[in-house]
This record gives C-alpha cells, structure tokens and sequence, in this order.
C-alpha cells in the first residue's frame, strides 16, 4: 500500500511539473504573440496616422482651390452686379434731370441690386477678413489658444449663419414667393430678390468651414512638431 501511495504521488509530481512547465509554454507563445499584436498594432495605428495626414492635406488642398474658384466667382458676380447698379443709377438721374421724366423703374432696380451687392459683398468680405473686430483679449492669449478662439468663433458664425442667413432667409423666401409679393414698376417677385439671403449665408458657411478645416490642420501639424520635439 504505501509503495502505490508513493507511485501515485510521483505520478501527480511529475503530472504538476509537467502541467507548469505546459502552462509556462503557452505563456510565453502568449507573450510572444501580444508584443507582436502590439507591434503590428502601432505599426498599423502610425500608418493610419500618416494616411489621415495625407488625406487631410489632400482635403485641404482641395478646399483651397475650390474657395479660390468659389471667391473668385463671387467677386466677379459683385463687380458685374455693382457695374450694373452704377448704370442704373446714372441712368436714373439723366432720365430725370435731362429728359425730365425719370424712368420708374430704376429706382426699384437700384434697391433690388443694393440688396445682393450687400449680401454678397458680405460674404466676399469675410472670407477676406475685411469685417471689423475686437481682438483685444484674444491678443493677450498664446498663439495656440488665439487659433482655438478662432475656431469658436467660426463655430459662431457658421450657426448664425445656418439659422438667421439660410433657414430664415429660405423661410422669408417662401412666404414672399407663396404669397407673391411682386414690385410694383418691374413686376419682379420680391422672393427672387431675397434669395441673397440664404445664398449668402451658404457662402459664409462654406468659408467657416474651411477656415476651421485649416485652423485644426495647423493645430495637428504643431502638435506633431512639438511631439517630434
């Protein structure tokens, strides 16, 4: 009995040994296998990063050109827009202090084309930053956290706008096309004329954009200067 009793024990000594050096194994392929994992995963997540970078740059440069095309179209519309407004203006006043009749429709057409070079004079303005503003506390803060108020604030305006420029502009023209409110010398529907509303706010929200696309683009590169650093 006793020499079975010690059979049975060097058997689950040697079962234990075995069973340790089993799991010590697996262990270490475990081991092995998440360095590797790990490895692949911060190879992997650095080749993303590099490719968001390399996306974003192509999106930047693709907003770019699209803004120059889309800035250059707007102030080619107010030039041509304004040039008509000065015809019409002359026009006005020769009609009344030459021939003595002015002409009853060039008044009515100075206000309608007032309201789209204003509008659309607006939006030319801001995205050349010509709009008045008040940078004296945003003067006193650093360079990053000047750009991070520059965010906000075109977060701001791209809000207003898609409220008060687009969604009330739409809703003024809808009223006035649905209720047809046309002027009374040229016939014209006054919803046609209000359409510089929302048009405008359109342009403002495109440019809001992408000024915060470039604003968080060079926050990113700065970053990544520093972290290089």
């Amino acid at each position: 009995m006793p020499g079975v009793i010690t059979k049975l024990r060097d058997l689950l000594a040697k079962g234990l040994k075995l069973a340790v050096m089993l799991a010590a194994v697996i262990l270490k392929f475990m081991l092995r296998l998440i360095i590797k994992l790990k490895d692949l995963l911060a190879k992997g997540l650095k080749l993303a990063v590099k490719l968001a970078a390399v996306i974003l740059k192509f999106m930047l440069q693709l907003i770019i050109k699209l803004k120059d095309l889309l800035v250059k179209g707007l102030e080619l519309a107010v030039m041509l827009v304004t040039g008509i407004l000065v015809v019409d203006v002359v026009w006005g006043v020769f009609t009344r202090y030459v021939l003595g009749h002015q002409s009853p429709w060039t008044e009515e057409l100075a206000r309608m084309l007032l309201i789209w070079v204003s509008l659309l004079g607006a939006s030319v303005a801001f995205i050349r930053k010509s709009h008045l503003g008040v940078d004296y506390f945003v003067g006193k803060l650093n360079e990053r956290w000047q750009t991070i108020g520059q965010i906000f604030v075109y977060l701001l305006i791209a809000t207003f706008s898609s409220i008060v420029l687009i969604y009330g502009g739409y809703s003024l023209v809808y009223s006035a096309l649905k209720y047809s409110q046309p002027t009374p010398a040229m016939n014209i529907e006054m919803g046609y004329v209000y359409l510089a509303v929302p048009i405008s706010g359109i342009f403002i929200i495109i440019f809001s954009i992408e000024m915060i696309i470039e604003m968080i683009g060079s926050l990113l590169k700065k970053d990544t200067v520093i972290s290089k650093g």
